[in-house]
C-alpha cells in the first residue's frame, strides 16, 4: 500500500469565489470550503485580483485607471488581504493558516523547489494549513515570460504557471499527495461539452501508461473555457497527467459539492486514477 505525505492538494478558481449578482466575494462558498480545510490539506486559491477589484470599487466608487498590468498588480495586492482574511475567519481557529505566494522560479529552480516542498511538509506536523496563490503583484506576465525564455534558451525545461490549475498540479507533483481536487465551473469532464448528461465519471488505466493514453483520448472532446484567460478542460487534463501518473487520485468537480462528498464518491465528478 502506498504511503502518502499529504492527504489533499485542492484548488478553487476565481469564478467560484465571486458573487456576480451582488458584486462581492461569495462568502457562502468560501465559508463552506474553509470549514473543511485541515492539516494535511494544501489549498490553492485564485480570486485575489477580482476580489481586489471589487474591494477597491466598494471603497472608492470607481475602478482603477491606467496600464492594465499595473491595475491587475494593484488589485491583486489589495485582494490578497481580503481573501486571506476570509479564509482565516472561517477555518477552524485551532489550526494555523499560512499564506504562501509562489512564482515560476519556485518550480524551475531545484533548490527553491525543494525548499517549497519542505515548507509544505512541515505544515501538517505543525497543525497548519497552507493557502497558496500565484504572486501576481510581484511577478507580472512580462517578467515571467523573460524568466521562462531565459531558461529555454539554456535548453532547460521550464514550468510556466499559466493559471492555478497548473499551480495545483505542480504542487501535487512536488508532494506525495493522495488526492488532487480541481474545482471547476462544471461538474467534471464531458464526452460532449454541449451535453451535461455526458459526464465522464471515470478515467483510469491499469498503469501510468494506459492512464495517460485514456486522459489524452478524453482531451479530444474538450473545447472552450469558462472565462477569458482560462485554459479550459483540455488544459486541466494536460496539467494533471503528472500527478495522476504518479499514483495521485485526481478529482475534477464543481465547488457546489463538499470536499468530503467528492472524495467519498457521493458527489458527481470526474475521477482520474490508476486502478
Amino acid at each position: 500500500m502506498t504511503n502518502f505525505d499529504i492527504e489533499l492538494v485542492g484548488k478553487i478558481g476565481s469564478m467560484a469565489l465571486i458573487d456576480k449578482e451582488n458584486g462581492q466575494m461569495n462568502y457562502n462558498t468560501i465559508a463552506r470550503i474553509s470549514r473543511e480545510l485541515k492539516p494535511g490539506y494544501v489549498w490553492i486559491t485564485s480570486g485575489a485580483t477580482e476580489i481586489g477589484r471589487l474591494d477597491y470599487l466598494l471603497r472608492n466608487g470607481c475602478e482603477l485607471k491606467g496600464d492594465s498590468q499595473d491595475c491587475k498588480t494593484d488589485y491583486s495586492a489589495q485582494g490578497q488581504t481580503v481573501l486571506m482574511n476570509a479564509y482565516r475567519q472561517f477555518i477552524d481557529p485551532k489550526y494555523s493558516v499560512r499564506q504562501i505566494l509562489v512564482e515560476n522560479h519556485h518550480f524551475n529552480d531545484e533548490e527553491k523547489r525543494e525548499y517549497l516542498k519542505r515548507l509544505l511538509l512541515r505544515c501538517p506536523k505543525q497543525n497548519a494549513i497552507p493557502i497558496i496563490n500565484y504572486n501576481d503583484p510581484l511577478s507580472p506576465d512580462e517578467i515571467a515570460k523573460v524568466e521562462i525564455e531565459a531558461l529555454r534558451k539554456k535548453g532547460q525545461k521550464a514550468v510556466h504557471l499559466s493559471d492555478n490549475d497548473e499551480t495545483a498540479s505542480q504542487v501535487a507533483s512536488i508532494l506525495k499527495c493522495k488526492n488532487l481536487l480541481i474545482y471547476t465551473s462544471t461538474v467534471g469532464i464531458y464526452a460532449n461539452p454541449k451535453d451535461e448528461t455526458s459526464l465522464i465519471k471515470e478515467i483510469s488505466g491499469k498503469d501510468a501508461y494506459e492512464l495517460i493514453e485514456n486522459i489524452s483520448e478524453a482531451q479530444k472532446a474538450c473545447e472552450g473555457t469558462s472565462r477569458a484567460g482560462s485554459n479550459g478542460a483540455g488544459a486541466k487534463l494536460e496539467y494533471i497527467k503528472g500527478p495522476a501518473s504518479n499514483g495521485t487520485n485526481v478529482f475534477i468537480a464543481s465547488p457546489k459539492y463538499s470536499i468530503k462528498s467528492i472524495l467519498s464518491g457521493e458527489a458527481p465528478c470526474t475521477r482520474i486514477f490508476i486502478k
